[in-house]
């Protein structure tokens, strides 16, 4: 054993090392001596009994190197979110900190690079993915495309940014189904640098790393990054605002307010959904002082114009389009029909154990309530992200109960949602980490051999998916029947009563001559379809009309005065699912007015018709 004169000579810088270690770590505690080290990471005791260990191991005469041995075990540890203060505190001193490769993580460089590596993986393994996939576009993201075609600042039912990105990803490879969908395994991966610069600026570089890999392992996420939607920029704008309002937070950053403007911005011309990030904002001014301090200031100020002025555009154009985009999402929420149902809002909550995992979900929600019944106590960063998680899933949640929503009408949530599950899920006792590191696992396993099944309908069918996969499987097919029987006979126009078919005509059949249209059911349109391509109110031509919707045949007989069978087309897709559509001549088309009169006898005979199934 040395004695401290030869451990002196070892290395000197270390005689004073516990007393220094104190000074830059330790914060007074109002005399406690409790310390709840899985509760509060913060809590900077565990430094001071470090301190005195260290110190006692130093006069018994250990070496420097079984001095910092224990540093790396025991503080570093325990005291999970003063790691990277202590690495900074040892190069300082000039002290050789040794890391055993379970830290690895906790140098920040490390982390980094790791979260690059891990980030370029899973976006280069999903491009490759999406090359190789024989899954044709589903009709949304046909529809999107379409709108791609012409520059706008605004589109019948979302914001333009979706348009604009595919417009991009096709102008630079082609018209590919690959093209379409190239920019969402691009924009997630940005997501999750984005998130990873946030988990660093609120935590360290060790809980970044770790965020990114959970959010790109999350199941819809897996979902999200083989197609295209409007989920996939939101959810880029929505992490890099957190990023610079974590940053704001810390510290007045003119170039951070500047994000915030450009991402609230350009959030909103992505999804409207980004509502609820300004929500989150409002309650962080209520409730959160250094968001309050950050954003009632001349740089919270000028973050709000920024964002306002990127919207303006596409509020100018909702404006000049009667609030198209507007109204189609208010009538989206169908307030109209019957409310409270309870079974809708099971199902949706049942729904976002698949969304974000079902340990994620479960743990998110005691994450929440802790965050929210304990504030600072539980963690100085929980209650600000549970300003941007909570909003989504009530309102969303009432919603589901008042009328119905879809399980991804909430996954906007999800983004400072992962922030906070990763968190928490790091701290405390092991077992957490287990469920941490178990459900990326699982995650990735369950999702890449349902994508694997997807894509082959052998599998599907083995599976039992069937009627999971029928809206992606035979478009060319359908397109190919549908062409055959508009060219028998010299047809004015192909009509459709069902927006999706319609699109995916446009997208797949490319030798069909014939002008497309959309039959009306309604006074006026209610989807981009029948907005830009309505059968006119007078047309005499003789068209076919190819109709998936037979409850919808009497209706449309009314508009004609020669209405008669011209066949059927039944397009095989996996399983024993099948996509049937009935075939009608028809000419002399007069519309015949969609008054409250015309809707009320209707009614009537849609009532008599479930009466009488």
């Amino acid at each position: 054993m040395l004695t401290p004169n030869e451990a002196s000579a070892n290395y000197a810088p270390l005689r004073n090392f516990p007393r220094r270690l104190n000074e830059a770590f330790v914060t007074p505690t109002g005399g406690s001596n409790k310390c709840h080290i899985s509760d509060f990471p913060e809590n900077y005791q565990i430094l001071n009994i470090a301190a005195h260990k260290i110190n006692i191991l130093w006069y018994r005469g250990q070496a420097a190197e079984k001095c910092f041995s224990f540093v790396t075990v025991d503080i570093l540890t325990k005291a999970n979110t003063l790691r990277p203060k202590c690495y900074t505190f040892f190069d300082q001193f000039g002290c050789p900190c040794k890391m055993s490769p379970q830290f690895a993580l906790e140098r920040p460089e490390s982390a980094l690079r790791a979260a690059l590596i891990v980030i370029a993986i899973f976006t280069l393994g999903r491009i490759i993915a999406l090359a190789l996939s024989p899954i044709e576009l589903y009709a949304d993201e046909t529809q999107y495309w379409i709108w791609s075609q012409t520059f706008d600042w605004g589109y019948f039912s979302k914001p333009p940014v979706i348009a604009w990105v595919i417009a991009l990803t096709t102008g630079l490879f082609g018209d590919s189904d690959f093209a379409v969908r190239l920019a969402s395994p691009l924009l997630h991966g940005a997501t999750a640098g984005f998130l990873f610069l946030a988990g660093r600026t609120l935590w360290d570089s060790r809980t970044g790393f770790w965020i990114t890999l959970t959010y790109l392992t999350v199941p819809a996420i897996w979902l999200s990054g083989a197609v295209i939607s409007t989920d996939t920029p939101l959810f880029t704008a929505w992490s890099a605002g957190l990023y610079c309002l974590a940053l704001l937070r810390r510290e007045p950053s003119w170039q951070a307010a500047i994000g915030l403007g450009v991402a609230i911005g350009l959030g909103f011309m992505s999804k409207y959904a980004m509502i609820y990030f300004v929500l989150g904002t409002g309650l962080a001014i209520l409730f959160d002082t250094p968001a309050r301090r950050a954003l009632l200031s001349l740089q919270g100020g000028v973050a709000g114009l920024i964002g306002l002025a990127i919207l303006a555009p596409n509020l100018i154009w909702n404006a000049a389009n009667d609030f198209a985009t507007v109204s189609h999402t208010a009538a989206n929420a169908n307030w109209g029909g019957e409310l409270f149902k309870f079974d809708e809002l099971s199902e949706f909550l049942g729904g976002q154990l698949g969304v974000f995992g079902p340990a994620f979900f479960v743990f998110l929600v005691l994450a929440l309530y802790r965050a929210i019944k304990e504030r600072q106590a539980f963690g100085e960063h929980a209650l600000f992200l549970a300003f941007f998680i909570v909003p989504a899933l009530v309102a969303v949640s009432a919603q589901s109960f008042i009328s119905r929503a879809h399980a991804n009408w909430a996954a906007s949530a999800y983004v400072a949602g992962t922030l906070l599950i990763t968190w928490y899920l790091l701290q405390g006792p092991r077992w957490r980490r287990y469920v941490l590191f178990g459900s990326i696992g699982f995650h990735t396993i369950l999702m890449v051999t349902l994508m694997t099944i997807a894509a082959s309908p052998a599998l599907t069918e083995a599976a039992g998916m069937s009627n999971s996969t029928k809206r992606i499987r035979a478009w060319q097919e359908t397109a190919d029947a549908i062409t055959l029987a508009g060219m028998e006979r010299p047809y004015s126009a192909v009509v459709f009563d069902n927006r999706n078919v319609f699109h995916q005509m446009q997208r797949y059949a490319g030798e069909l001559d014939r002008p497309l249209a959309m039959w009306l059911r309604y006074s006026g349109p209610v989807n981009h379809a029948e907005q830009n391509w309505p059968l006119a109110e007078r047309f005499d031509g003789e068209i076919l009309i190819v109709s998936e919707r037979p409850r919808e045949i009497p209706r449309m007989r009314e508009d004609f005065e020669d209405f008669a069978p011209a066949g059927e087309i039944s397009i095989a897709l996996d399983g024993d699912k099948t996509r049937d559509f009935t075939l009608w001549r028809a000419s002399g088309h007069q519309r015949i007015t969609r008054d409250e009169a015309y809707e009320n006898r209707w009614t009537a005979v849609d009532l008599a018709r479930r009466g009488g199934d």
